[in-house]
């Protein structure tokens, strides 16, 4: 108990700061219509020589849902927690869904968090788990859920934080 403390500690610092860093965020500059209009229309007429169709180019076809609270993943062994790995977790959705992502935040930290604490249990995060490989399989099985919850909404999983902390 005496070591699981500080670590929980942490944790909860961490979380409050992030959510204090969220709520005082400077507001976003606003924009001249009639100027931004005039420009993206220009810049979709030469982004369009430039792009493939498939890829989502400059013009905004997306947006970025950052999920409010960070991820917190026990590692386990011998049935003992030895370390903690602290995600945040961002997704890459159609532009204008980024309130129904909200609306479905906890069911969709519910499925992030099963793949998470699996990818955990098979040494995902043991080792160099920042290694190229690792991060991709980890950021392959988070679209997959993502795609399961929220549909064709999500295109992709960006891991924005990730840390460990050993005890």
């Amino acid at each position: 108990m005496r070591k699981l403390l500080p670590v929980l500690l942490a944790v909860i610092g961490l979380a409050l700061g992030g959510g204090v860093g969220l709520f005082l965020r400077p507001a976003a500059a606003p924009v001249d219509t009639a100027k931004a209009g005039e420009k993206s229309t220009a810049k979709t007429e030469t982004s369009a020589k430039n792009t493939t169709p498939s890829a989502p180019d400059a013009s905004g076809e997306f947006e970025y849902a950052k999920l409010n609270n960070q991820f917190v993943v026990p590692i386990v062994e011998s049935g003992k927690v030895t370390a903690m790995v602290i995600l945040s977790l961002s997704l890459q959705v159609t532009k204008g869904s980024s309130a129904e992502v909200y609306s479905m935040e906890p069911k969709l930290r519910d499925a992030f968090l099963q793949v998470l604490f699996d990818h955990a249990n098979t040494g995902g995060f043991n080792g160099n788990f920042t290694e190229g490989n690792k991060l991709q399989v980890l950021r392959d099985a988070l679209k997959e859920t993502a795609i399961k919850v929220m549909g064709s909404l999500v295109s992709d999983v960006l891991i924005s934080d990730i840390a460990r902390q050993d005890s």
